[in-house]
Formats: C-alpha cells, sequence, structure tokens
C-alpha cells in the first residue's frame, strides 16, 4: 500500500466549519492501525453517561420532544447528520431528523459563551434526512435516505429551504463541498451504492450542473475518473446503475473533505476511504478487517468529521457507542463512549469555529426509539 499524506486543516470559506488542509504533510502509511490516544484513556462514564479523556467535559443540549434550553422549540426525533456554521461571536448547531414522514431539520443557536440563545425549524415535510453537508456560502444540504431522495439546501438562520434535483434523486447520505474544484461530493447508503461529484454550472448556485460517478475497478486502491450520470432524476435506471464501470462501496456514510482529500465511510464493510484529488488515486484509510494488534477500535462506522489538527473523528452505528480519532500519525483510538446506549447510534460530529467544542447526537439514546434522540456537546483540550 502507497504511503499517504494527512494533511493539516485550516478554516475556509465564510462563516462555517469546513476544513481545508495547509501544505505541511505529514505522511502516514495506510490503513490506520490500533494505538494510544493522543488524549490519553477514557475513564469512567460521567453523569451524563459519557467516557471522556481527562480535561473533557459532556453537558446535554436538546432531548428529542423536550424544549431546547430557555426556548419553547421542542427538539425534532432521531437527530442525526449535522454541522456548526459561525454567527457573529457565536455559532449554530443544524441537525438532520432521520423519520419518515416528517423528516426535516432543527438548529440550536448559542452566544459566544456556548448560552442557548434559540431553537428553531429550518426544513420541514421531507423523509428520513440523514446526513449531509455545510457549503462554504453558509447553507446546510439535508440529504433525503430514501430511493429516490432528494438533497434541500436550507438556511441555518431560518427561512426557506429549496429542493435541488440537479444534485441527483437516489439514496443520498453525506455531502461535502471541495472549493477547489468547485463541486459536491456526495455518498449513497445501499450496499452497492456509488461515489459521486456534482458539477455546479455556476459555483455557489446548486440549481443547475452535471452529476458524476466515480469510476475504478474493483481492488481496494488505484486510480479513477468520473462519467456523467445522463438521467440524475434516476428513474426508471438508478443512478449507481447507469453507468459501465461505476466503483461500488457498501453503504456509503459520512464525508469530509480537506484541502485535495476527500475521507468517506462505508458501514457495511467498516472502511474508511481516501480520495486523493490532485492525482486521482483512492486507497483505504482504515479496515476494521487489517487491525494489529488487538481488536478493532472502530466497528460500526458512520458519521466522520475533522479537526484543525488534522485528525478524523468518526462516530459508531452500534459497535461500542464510541467516536474514534484517527490521528495524522495513523493511530485509530476511542475517544469517547456513550453508556447505556446500546440501541442507538452516534450522529452529527461537528466543532465549533474555535474547535473546542464538538457537537453530537445519539439518534435514540438510552429509550432505543426516535423519540428518545440526545445532542450533546463535549468541551475540552482538543488538539489544533
Amino acid at each position: 500500500m502507497k504511503r499517504r499524506n494527512f494533511l493539516r486543516a485550516a478554516v475556509i470559506g465564510t462563516g462555517v466549519t469546513a476544513f481545508g488542509n495547509t501544505l505541511t504533510p505529514s505522511a502516514m502509511a495506510a490503513p490506520a492501525q490500533n494505538g494510544p490516544s493522543p488524549y490519553g484513556p477514557l475513564l469512567a462514564a460521567d453523569a451524563n453517561g459519557v467516557a471522556l479523556p481527562a480535561g473533557f467535559t459532556s453537558r446535554i443540549v436538546a432531548r428529542s420532544g423536550q424544549p431546547v434550553g430557555p426556548t419553547t422549540y421542542r427538539w425534532h426525533n432521531a437527530p442525526d447528520g449535522g454541522a456548526v456554521f459561525a454567527d457573529g461571536t457565536g455559532w449554530i448547531y443544524v441537525s438532520n431528523s432521520e423519520i419518515n414522514p416528517g423528516g426535516g431539520a432543527s438548529a440550536i443557536r448559542f452566544d459566544a459563551a456556548g448560552a442557548i440563545t434559540d431553537a428553531y425549524r429550518i426544513l420541514s415535510n421531507t423523509r428520513q434526512n440523514c446526513a449531509g453537508g455545510a457549503m462554504p456560502w453558509s447553507t446546510w444540504l439535508s440529504c433525503e435516505e430514501v430511493t429516490g431522495g432528494f438533497v434541500y439546501e436550507t438556511n441555518p438562520w431560518g427561512g426557506s429551504s429549496v429542493q435541488r434535483p440537479a444534485m441527483g434523486r437516489f439514496v443520498h447520505e453525506a455531502a461535502a463541498a471541495d472549493p477547489v474544484r468547485q463541486v459536491v461530493y456526495m455518498t449513497e447508503d445501499t450496499s452497492n451504492g456509488c461515489f459521486y461529484r456534482f458539477v455546479p454550472s455556476s459555483w455557489g448556485d446548486l440549481s443547475a450542473g452535471t452529476l458524476q460517478v466515480l469510476v475504478a475497478g474493483t481492488a481496494t486502491s488505484g486510480s479513477f475518473t468520473w462519467a456523467t450520470v445522463p438521467d440524475p432524476d434516476g428513474s426508471p435506471t438508478p443512478t449507481r446503475d447507469q453507468v459501465s464501470g461505476a466503483k461500488r462501496f457498501n453503504g456509503g456514510e459520512g464525508l469530509h473533505y480537506a484541502n485535495d482529500t476527500a475521507w468517506f465511510t462505508t458501514k457495511g464493510d467498516n472502511r474508511v476511504w481516501q480520495l486523493n484529488l490532485l492525482n486521482d488515486t483512492y486507497e483505504l484509510a482504515y479496515d476494521d478487517s487489517l487491525v494489529s494488534p488487538g481488536s478493532p477500535p472502530l466497528t460500526g462506522v458512520d458519521n466522520v468529521t475533522g479537526s484543525s489538527a488534522g485528525d478524523l473523528y468518526i462516530a459508531e452505528d452500534g459497535g461500542n457507542m464510541e467516536i474514534c480519532v484517527i490521528t495524522p500519525d495513523d493511530i485509530v483510538a476511542p475517544f469517547l463512549r456513550l453508556s447505556g446506549h446500546s440501541g442507538s447510534e452516534i450522529t452529527g460530529p461537528a466543532f465549533t469555529p474555535a474547535g473546542n467544542r464538538l457537537y453530537f447526537s445519539s439518534q435514540r439514546g438510552t429509550s432505543g426509539s426516535s423519540s428518545g434522540g440526545i445532542t450533546f456537546e463535549v468541551t475540552g483540550p482538543f488538539r489544533t
């Protein structure tokens, strides 16, 4: 396996916590292996049921069906994919609702001290909104994880949302903007799904453009090309079946872009993939069947985000209900663990602009029901 570069990250865009890399790479061999966490071992679970390293604390910021903080807005069921947007001296956390029908997304506004000042709906009457992605122009793409699903472009501050059919109709999962190539990448959550990119006719306007699919061999590493999907509507032929040679991925999930690199997860085989967008090659960044020594710490791979230090934070759907970190030194280790949430999954990890707070949800909480979702905040000395 050739070596890969995990580049340190710097904030890009205006008002949204998306990350891009600097030009000082740290070479690593892929895929990642077991090792000590840069934050040390996990301590006993706190009063919120969150096991964290020393120096970190947690709080619960929202529960499904209950008013958020001092507001009267009741948090949605089954919180899923999320992102953070800068809001003056504060920030906004947006979160999808993976229920069908209903779906949609909500937002929580925080002031500079982290106090909750508002909460509200930003998307309604959609279907099973799972993941999505923050755009550099400060909108949130909320994606429907259903056959023939749409992408909706939403406003984190509230107001109108717009359906974006040009981005294709399929079982959408996550999205990530690449401002260098001026495209948006997307994953597809089916066992024989594909990896896509949308090339807008005009960057910053997702109303028109070209949907393309990644074409490559069947190996776990190699080169790739892009081919245009003839019919983005996906009917009667699904988008994934329209291009010969389109590479199949087993359950596409989370997606993170950092300058010239895209990482995405596949839950069907517990892998993290890396696309080198400078030389159009792909390889494995993590594979739970190739981990040594000992048992793999990361299983049930799902949502993913990155920090300004170049670390990946990957949430588990099942497994040990952990968020694990993959470091620039190619080490994978648990960062946090939830206790008593065995019937749930961890969703929506996202950092504040300062990088010192991490938000995420337990989609079904301790009850195992979509009405039992819990959204957390973790504060502490994250690496920068």
